[in-house]
C-alpha cells in the first residue's frame, strides 16, 4: 500500500515522501479502513514538516482526517462495506493517520458517514468544516439568530472560515468575512459573504476596551490582537466562537466586554468531541452546507502533492479545502 511517510533521524529535519509499505506496519485497532480521501489542515502541515510537538514517534503517517470504506472490523458497530469518517482523536499526530491507502484505528474514533454525503464531500469538509459547524452550533445554542445582525468571520478565506461563511449564509445570516488577501474578495462573495472586511481594519489594537456595538456573533480563526479588538465590538450578550490562533495565542484584552456587555467567549475543540455531538454536527453539515459552495472550495490533490501543500498551509497559502484522492 502507498503512504506518505515522514522520517526523522536524530536532530535532522523531518523528511516526507511517498513510499510503498506493508499493511503489517499499521498500528493496532479494531477497524481497518480502505481510505478513499483525506484533506490538509494546519496541523497536517505541522506533522508533515516540523512536527510542531505533535508527532511522538517516527516514521510517521500524518493525516488527521480521512473517509473511506470499512475493510475489516472486530467491533459490532461497523461491518465491511460501511462508509465512515474520522476527524480528531490525535490521529495523524500521535497515531498514524489518513495519508495512506489503509488505516487501522479504534472503533470509538469513527463516525458513520452521514446520509447525503459522499466520502469526497466529507473530506472537503474535514476537521476545518467540522470545526466551523461546531462553532455555528455553539453560537446558535447561545442565542444567535439571523435577525440579530451581522456575523463576523475572521480568516474567512481559510478552511474553517470558508465553510463557516457558506453555512451561515445558507442559514440566512449576513456574513462579513475578514481576509488579509484582497484578491479573495470574489471567492468570499461567491460563498455567500455579504461584504468583505480588510484585515487591516481589525488588526490594529486600540486602547478603548469598548467600541461601537457592531457584530451579533463571530467565528474567529485568528486570535491574538484581532480577537481582542473584536471582543470590544460585540453587541450586548453576543458570542465569539474561538476556533484558531493564526494571529497568535496571546489575548491582549480586558474583562470589560464580558462585564459591561455580557459578551461570551466560546472555546471550540474538535479533537475530543463526544460521539453524539459529532453525529449532531455531521448531520447539520449534510443539512446546512450547500454542496455547490463546498465544491467551489475544493482544491484536488494527491499523496505526492502533500509535502508542498504542508509547507504552503503553514504560510497561509492555501485557500478553501484540499481534497486528497488516495487512489491517485
Amino acid at each position: 500500500m502507498r503512504a506518505l511517510i515522514v522520517r526523522k533521524e536524530g536532530d535532522e529535519k523531518p523528511v516526507a515522501g511517498v513510499e510503498d509499505i506493508s499493511e503489517d506496519m499499521l498500528p493496532d485497532g479494531e477497524v481497518t479502513v480502505a481510505v478513499e480521501y483525506s484533506t490538509v489542515n494546519y496541523k497536517d502541515g505541522l506533522c508533515i514538516g516540523p512536527g510542531g510537538g505533535l508527532v511522538r514517534n517516527y516514521p510517521h503517517v500524518p493525516g488527521i482526517d480521512f473517509a473511506g470504506t470499512v475493510e475489516a472490523s472486530d467491533d459490532p458497530r461497523y461491518a465491511p462495506g460501511d462508509k465512515v469518517v474520522l476527524t480528531g482523536w490525535r490521529v495523524g499526530e500521535a497515531y498514524w493517520g489518513g495519508y495512506a491507502e489503509k488505516a487501522r484505528v479504534k472503533a470509538d474514533w469513527l463516525v458513520p458517514l452521514p446520509e447525503g454525503l459522499t466520502t469526497r464531500q466529507a473530506m472537503a469538509v474535514g476537521t476545518a468544516g467540522f470545526t466551523a459547524m461546531l462553532a455555528v452550533m455553539a453560537l446558535e445554542d447561545h442565542g444567535l439568530t439571523p435577525d440579530k445582525g451581522e456575523v463576523l468571520v475572521t480568516g474567512a478565506a481559510g478552511g474553517v472560515g470558508s465553510v463557516a461563511t457558506a453555512i451561515l449564509s445558507n442559514r440566512g445570516y449576513d456574513v462579513a468575512g475578514v481576509t488579509g488577501r484582497p484578491e479573495q474578495a470574489d471567492y468570499l462573495m461567491s460563498l455567500g459573504a455579504a461584504r468583505v472586511v480588510a484585515r487591516e481594519e481589525l488588526n490594529e489594537t486600540v486602547k478603548r476596551p469598548l467600541e461601537a456595538e457592531t457584530w451579533a456573533g463571530c467565528v474567529d480563526a485568528v486570535g491574538g490582537d484581532m480577537l481582542a479588538r473584536v471582543l470590544g465590538q460585540m453587541k450586548y450578550g453576543a458570542s465569539v466562537a474561538a476556533v484558531g490562533l493564526a494571529g497568535g495565542a496571546q489575548l491582549p484584552a480586558t474583562v470589560i466586554p464580558f462585564l459591561l456587555r455580557g459578551v461570551n467567549l466560546l472555546g471550540i475543540d474538535s479533537v475530543m468531541q463526544p460521539f453524539e455531538n459529532r453525529r449532531r454536527a455531521w448531520a447539520r453539515i449534510a443539512e446546512d452546507l450547500p454542496m455547490d459552495k463546498l465544491e467551489a472550495m475544493i482544491n484536488p490533490a494527491t499523496l505526492s502533492d502533500l509535502p508542498d501543500l504542508g509547507r504552503a498551509i503553514l504560510k497561509g497559502g492555501v485557500r478553501g479545502r484540499v481534497v486528497v484522492d488516495l487512489s491517485k
